[in-house]
């Protein structure tokens, strides 16, 4: 390989099974702490892609996250998370995982090898140049995701990459790639630990940035929230009261019920 897989490379620490839990958490919680760091570095490359995202779903576009193992359950995750925070349809984020869906819960053998797959997958929800697809994978070397981003570009689809290695296949895959080179991971290879935990912290950004950007947070609050729960709920109802100065908190719950989430409430009130 023309590139240095330092995901692959030794852990700094040796003997582990002779280590007390003690021992065990304190080091990794160590690795833990450069994370963010190596994530800042990263700020510039993480703003071009979440301006493209934002750019192409303010234009009517999706965002798709593909990936495999770790990585893939990772995108279904922030996929999954985006309609219940910021009330956004069901689809319009959407996680796609080697192997599908049952992946997830239980490891498809040789599913990211498909180099195929990754656009059928694709393709099954009707893809087109005004979405744009993220590819995620901590080694940058995952035949699923890479085949998939090359297929995009032929058709003109904007890419991005998310990767815990420097100068990876993915990345040059990928029209906006984002490498967090966390380094070795506390167990050899294990890249569900440092470069899980950076691709996590570099979702969170993405999604919450472009959810912003489309007008979805107001101030500092998820007003346009799912009312899914009776704390969701509750926290509604406190923001309500405090946005329109209300003291009664049944008549805040009552419009916020019949709104069905706190920006509609604001709206409707401001309207009467």
């Amino acid at each position: 390989m023309s590139f240095i897989k330092v995901t692959e490379q030794a852990s700094h620490y040796r003997h582990l099974e002779k280590m007390s839990v003690t021992e065990l958490l304190v080091n990794m919680n160590k690795e833990d702490q450069t994370v963010p760091l190596a994530v800042e570095k990263c700020i510039p490359q993480i703003e071009k892609l979440v301006t493209a995202i934002a750019d192409k779903m303010l234009a009517g576009g999706r965002l798709f996250y593909l990936g495999a193992g770790t990585s893939g359950r990772l995108g279904v995750v922030d996929a999954s998370e985006c309609p219940p925070t910021f009330g956004v349809p069901q689809g319009l984020v959407v996680g796609l995982i080697a192997g599908g869906d049952s992946a997830i819960r239980k490891a498809v053998e040789f599913a990211e090898d498909d180099r195929q797959q990754g656009w059928a997958d694709l393709q099954a929800y009707n893809i087109t140049d005004k979405d744009v697809v993220v590819g995620i994978a901590a080694s940058g070397t995952t035949p699923y995701v890479i085949g998939a981003l090359d297929e995009c570009r032929g058709h003109g689809i904007v890419t991005g990459s998310i990767s815990c290695n420097p100068d990876t296949p993915v990345s040059a895959a990928a029209d906006f790639p984002v490498e967090v080179v966390v380094g070795p991971e506390f167990v050899t290879g294990s890249t569900r630990l440092k470069s899980g935990t950076a691709q996590k912290l570099v979702l969170n950004m993405i999604s919450t940035a472009v959810m912003i950007q489309l007008g979805r947070v107001e101030d500092n609050k998820m007003v346009n929230m799912q009312l899914s729960n009776e704390k969701l709920v509750d926290r509604g109802v406190k923001m309500l009261m405090e946005q329109l100065s209300l003291t009664d908190y049944n008549q805040a719950q009552e419009l916020l019920l019949k709104a069905g989430s706190v920006k509609k409430a604001v709206d409707d009130f401001v309207k009467k």
